[in-house]
């Protein structure tokens, strides 16, 4: 009786070390997919990973966190090109205080700076759909913050991909960089481009999308778009306002504009 009693206390104990251990819960899970596309210079690539580093660590961001019920948040940072290149620079982590925050955007800053050809939202979504699904961690909301300065025009077409992510329960908010300059092959910023994110890039309950008028706007409209997700709230428009909502209402097309304006370009050359 004794050596079953044993027995039986032996398999209790190996059972309880053998229970899954339950997943860190988190307020929210937070993409941050960063354009480094062939458009993108080096000093528009360092100002954009310099305005995520400042925006990580800044306290307004942090005070946005603390806001929450568990008042922590996972990260992971990525930068993307065409669809063949989409690089975790910084996988999943927790951010929950200033000291967890800055070791996160040191892991991004160390980072050096690649470029590849092409820009592929439609891939850059589809990654950040595996990273979520990959993730250590649990929330009830996940977003995948998009960022760039073109559309889409290599991969998969955009709104079939946004409506994949969209019917899994992820929003997708956008940060549209517009300005004038051409890029590095000579090919000018597609017109238009904030429409374009409103139309075919954001989707999902309350998602939205901040112009940075600008790479040197950059570091603001970031930090301004980082508050508001990881707060959960949804801005009201207002008039002349930087921050646009998604319109499902409004009858879309086919989201083909990238392809056709790089194809136009290629005619015109």
């Amino acid at each position: 009786m004794k050596f079953a009693a044993a027995i039986a206390s032996s398999l209790l104990a190996l059972s309880l070390l053998c229970k899954p251990v339950a997943a860190e819960r988190v307020d929210l899970h937070l993409v941050l997919a960063v354009d480094i596309s062939g458009s993108i210079d080096a000093e528009e690539a360092h100002l954009q990973r310099d305005g995520y580093v400042q925006a990580l660590t800044h306290p307004a961001v942090l005070a946005a966190i603390h806001s929450g019920a568990l008042k922590r948040i996972a990260v992971t940072y990525m930068e993307w090109a065409g669809a063949p290149y989409q690089e975790v620079l910084a996988d999943w982590a927790v951010i929950h205080d200033a000291e967890s925050a800055r070791r996160f955007a040191d892991e991004i800053a160390r980072q050096p700076m690649d470029t590849a050809q092409w820009t592929s939202i439609s891939a850059a979504i589809e990654t950040g759909m595996a990273l979520i699904k990959r993730s250590p961690f649990q929330s009830r909301r996940r977003v995948i913050d998009i960022s760039g300065d073109g559309a889409n025009n290599n991969g998969d077409t955009i709104n079939d991909m946004r409506d994949r992510a969209v019917a899994a329960g992820v929003v997708i908010n956008g940060l549209p960089i517009i300005n004038g300059r051409q890029s590095r092959y000579g090919m000018p910023q597609m017109p238009n481009l904030d429409r374009y994110y409103r139309e075919c890039v954001i989707g999902g309950p309350g998602a939205f999308l901040i112009i940075a008028n600008g790479f040197k706007d950059f570091a603001r409209a970031i930090r301004r778009k980082m508050i508001l997700e990881i707060a959960g709230v949804f801005p009201a428009p207002q008039p002349r306002s930087p921050i646009i909502l998604a319109d499902y209402h409004k009858p879309k097309g086919d989201c083909l504009d990238g392809e056709r304006w790089l194809q136009q370009h290629f005619d015109d050359y």
